[in-house]
C-alpha cells in the first residue's frame, strides 16, 4: 500500500451515524447484558435482605465499570484484537490459560443458571414445562449466533436491551420510601456480618464481570471488520479522536443504563420484599413470584418478562465472550462476522458452552442455586483479570501512543482495589 493511500485512510474519520441507537454498539449491549437473570437475582437478594442499604454500591460501581469497560474497548479498537488475543501476545501461554479457564467455567455456569431462570419465567407466564423452554431458549441462542448475519444479529441484541425498561416500569407500581432510598444511595453503610459482605462482593461481581471485559474488547475488534474505512488505531492513528469519542459515549450510556436498571430492581425488592420480611430469594423468578402478592400481577408479569428478555441478550454474550477468549488463546480463527465454515472451532465453542449450560438444568445439580454464588466467584476472578487488563492498557509496546491516560489509570486501579477490598472483607467476616 502506498504512503499516499495510508495517509488517505488515516485521515478518514470514524464512520458517523445519525441515530443514537446506531452510534451505540458494544457498550450498550455489554451494559444491557450485565443485567442478566444472574444479576437480577443478585440485585433482588440485596434489596430483599438489606432494603435500601446496599444502594450505594451502584453509585460507586458506575465510574469504576465505565473506566474498566472503556479500557477494554480501547484495547480492542487500538490493537484490532480481543483482550485474550492481546494477553497471549504479551505473556506466556499459561497466563492466557489461567485466565480463560475460570472464565469458561464461570460463563457456562452462568449460562445454565440464566437459561434455567428463563425457563422458569416462561413457565410462570405461560404454564407448561420449564425444561422444554430451557431447551428452546438455548437452541434459539445458538442458531442466532451461528446463522444470523453479524450486522443483523447486533441490531437484534440492541433491540433486546429495551427489555430492561420493564424493571423501570415496576417502580411505578410499588411504594418507594424515597428518603431511605436517598440515604442508601449517598451514604454508604457497613455491617460486620458475612451475609452483607457476600452480597457486596456479589453485587460488585455481577456488575463488574470478567466476561464483559472480553466481550466489549472483542466487539470493538469485530466491528472493524464490518467497517471498510476503519482500521486498528496503531495502524491508522488519525482515527483515534473520533473512535475514542464514540467509545466514551457508548460506554457512558451503556453502563448508565445497566446501573439504573440494577438500582430499579434493588429498589423494587427493597420496597416490597424487604418491607414485608421476605428475605430468602434464591433466584430471579422467586423475586417475581414474591412481588405479585405485594405489588400486583402486573409487577410479577413485567418482572418475569424482563428475565426472558435479558436472558436472550445475556446468554449469547456469555457464550460469545467465552468463545472469543478460548479461540484467541488457542490461536483459532475468531469472529461472529465470519461464516461458520471459516471459524468452525469458534462456533463450536459457542455451541458447546450453551449446550453444557443447558444440560446442567437437566441434572440434579440445579444450576439455578448457583446464580448468586457465581456472581461472588466472578468478583474474585475479576481481580487478576483487571490487573492484566491495566498492564496491557499501560504498555507502550502494545498500545503505542494510545496508552490510557491518567484519569483512566486512576479509576482502573481503583476498581482493582475496590474489588480486592470487597473480597477481603467477605473472607474476613466469613470466620466471625
Amino acid at each position: 500500500m502506498s504512503e499516499h493511500r495510508i495517509d488517505e485512510r488515516s485521515a478518514a474519520p470514524e464512520p458517523s451515524k445519525s441515530r443514537l441507537l446506531e452510534i451505540l454498539g458494544p457498550g450498550l449491549i455489554t451494559g444491557a447484558s450485565d443485567d442478566d437473570p444472574s444479576g437480577i437475582a443478585t440485585y433482588s437478594q440485596g434489596g430483599a435482605q438489606f432494603g435500601y442499604v446496599t444502594n450505594w454500591t451502584l453509585l460507586l460501581t458506575y465510574p469504576l465499570m465505565v473506566a474498566v469497560q472503556m479500557i477494554s474497548a480501547r484495547i480492542g479498537r487500538t490493537t484490532g484484537r480481543g483482550l485474550a488475543g492481546s494477553i497471549v501476545r504479551c505473556y506466556p501461554p499459561w497466563v492466557g490459560i489461567a485466565i480463560t479457564g475460570p472464565l469458561l467455567v464461570a460463563n457456562i455456569i452462568n449460562i445454565g443458571a440464566d437459561l434455567g431462570a428463563m425457563g422458569d419465567a416462561a413457565h410462570l407466564l405461560l404454564g407448561g414445562y420449564a425444561l422444554i423452554y430451557v431447551a428452546a431458549f438455548g437452541t434459539t441462542c445458538i442458531l442466532l449466533q451461528v446463522f444470523v448475519k453479524y450486522e443483523r444479529y447486533v441490531a437484534f441484541l440492541k433491540w433486546l436491551s429495551l427489555a430492561l425498561l420493564s424493571y423501570i416500569a415496576t417502580l411505578f407500581v410499588v411504594h418507594v420510601d424515597w428518603a431511605s432510598f436517598a440515604r442508601g444511595l449517598f451514604i454508604p453503610s457497613f455491617t460486620s456480618g458475612p451475609k452483607y459482605w457476600s452480597v457486596i462482593v456479589a453485587i460488585f461481581g455481577t456488575t463488574i464481570s470478567p466476561y464483559l471485559f472480553f466481550w466489549q474488547a472483542s466487539q470493538e475488534a469485530e466491528d472493524l471488520k464490518e467497517k471498510p474505512d476503519a482500521e486498528p488505531l496503531i495502524e491508522h492513528p488519525r482515527e483515534a479522536k473520533a473512535a475514542n469519542e464514540r467509545i466514551t459515549l457508548d460506554t457512558l450510556i451503556g453502563m448508565a443504563a445497566s446501573n439504573i436498571v440494577a438500582l430499579a430492581i434493588m429498589t423494587t425488592t427493597a420496597a416490597t420484599l424487604n418491607k414485608a420480611g421476605v428475605t430468602n430469594i434464591e433466584n430471579s423468578v422467586d423475586a417475581a413470584k414474591a412481588i405479585e402478592p405485594l405489588a400486583g400481577k402486573f409487577a410479577e408479569v413485567i418482572f418475569a418478562t424482563g428475565i426472558i428478555g435479558t436472558g436472550l441478550l445475556a446468554v449469547p454474550v456469555l457464550a460469545g465472550s467465552a468463545a472469543y477468549a478460548v479461540s484467541e488463546v488457542a490461536h483459532w480463527k475468531v469472529g461472529l462476522s465470519r461464516e461458520p465454515r471459516e471459524a468452525k472451532a469458534f462456533y463450536t465453542t459457542v455451541a458447546v458452552a450453551t449446550i453444557v449450560g443447558m444440560v446442567l438444568n437437566f441434572t440434579p445439580a440445579q444450576p439455578m442455586t448457583a446464580l448468586f454464588w457465581s456472581a461472588v466467584i466472578n468478583g474474585v476472578v475479576a481481580v487478576p483479570v483487571m490487573v492484566v487488563l491495566m498492564l496491557i492498557a499501560s504498555d507502550r509496546t502494545i498500545m503505542k501512543q494510545f496508552v490510557i491516560g491518567k484519569i483512566l489509570k486512576i479509576l482502573g486501579w481503583a476498581t482493582c482495589l475496590a474489588m480486592c477490598g470487597a473480597v477481603v472483607g467477605m473472607a474476613g467476616t466469613a470466620f466471625l
